[in-house]
């Protein structure tokens, strides 16, 4: 059986994508709870989970970035 290098790749991607997802998830300002749910959705359905989150999930970020890079225009 045979793995093409495309299916690899768009796997890569989307862990990555889910991995991201979740890390914003959790610097939101939602409850404990919200997040918790958002995590295990996208975990366990990680490509239709991303874009239900990417649709409807949490915004805002509660940490800001503390780098001094990150303010300059």
């Amino acid at each position: 059986m045979e793995v093409s290098l495309f299916v690899i790749g768009a796997v890569l991607i989307i862990v990555l994508l889910d991995l991201w997802a979740i890390v914003s998830v959790y610097r939101s300002t939602k409850r404990s709870g919200t997040k918790l749910g958002w995590a295990i959705l996208i975990v366990v359905l990680p490509f239709v989970g991303l874009v239900i989150w990417g649709i409807t999930g949490p915004r805002g970020v509660a940490i800001p970035p503390t780098s001094s890079e990150h303010s300059k225009g």
